[in-house]
């Protein structure tokens, strides 16, 4: 894996683990050679505090969650499916809210209707479309570029939030809550990518703006 520190972003290439193990329980965390803090302190952090740290948006918990925790590759597909789940259902309560119904099993047949697949398929796409063509106008390096596959699983799992539209099953919410999902996802979007591009802030905004927008668009056109 291509560790990083989670301090700075620095590439600890040299080192298999960032931790040593003298005896079970018994571990010392590793120091970045660049910033000499510990490289990632989550090793020892309950699953608890790195969730909470994720939602208030803190780089270095995307940071240890997307370089040194997960196995990008293997999980690329499972984040894909779940992304477009998620989406799917988003989509099924607002047509249910439409057609005035508060079952959202009864209507969950309503996801076949064409209208509501194509706002799923072309948005989804316009949004990824958008979000790796802004990639490749903005990083110039093409190796930096042929990391598309890593940013766009950045783009799947922050896009988290997305997994309290669940509790809509229990609870009936305000179609509010909807835009304050969305807007949670669109910041936390931000988050990761600007994490693993490491591009300025403002940049980091206008992709992600961008990309929302036009899958807003392609939406309502549809």
């Amino acid at each position: 894996m291509d560790f990083r520190c989670i301090e700075c972003g620095f590439h600890i290439r040299s080192k298999k683990s960032l931790y040593v193990q003298y005896s079970p329980g018994n571990i010392r965390l590793m120091k970045c050679e660049s910033c000499r803090a510990v490289a990632d302190e989550y090793i020892e952090c309950e699953i608890m505090i790195l969730l909470i740290d994720l939602i208030l948006h803190k780089p270095k918990a995307y940071r240890h969650l997307l370089y040194n925790k997960l196995d990008q590759q293997a999980l690329f597909w499972k984040a894909g499916i779940s992304f477009l789940v998620l989406d799917a259902y988003r989509l099924l309560i607002l047509s249910g809210r439409e057609e005035g119904v508060s079952d959202m099993w009864i209507s969950f047949p309503s996801l076949t209707y064409p209208k509501m697949l194509m706002n799923l398929i072309f948005g989804n796409i316009a949004f990824l479309v958008t979000v790796l063509l802004w990639t490749r106008s903005l990083l110039k390096d093409l190796n930096t570029f042929l990391r598309c596959e890593h940013i766009l699983l950045a783009i799947f799992l922050s896009s988290y939030f997305k997994i309290f539209l669940i509790a809509m099953m229990v609870w009936e919410f305000p179609l509010s809550v909807l835009l304050i999902i969305d807007l949670f996802v669109l910041s936390s979007n931000t988050v990761a990518f600007k994490v693993m591009t490491e591009l300025p802030l403002d940049k980091c905004i206008m992709v992600c703006f961008s990309a929302h927008a036009i899958k807003f668009f392609v939406g309502w056109l549809i």
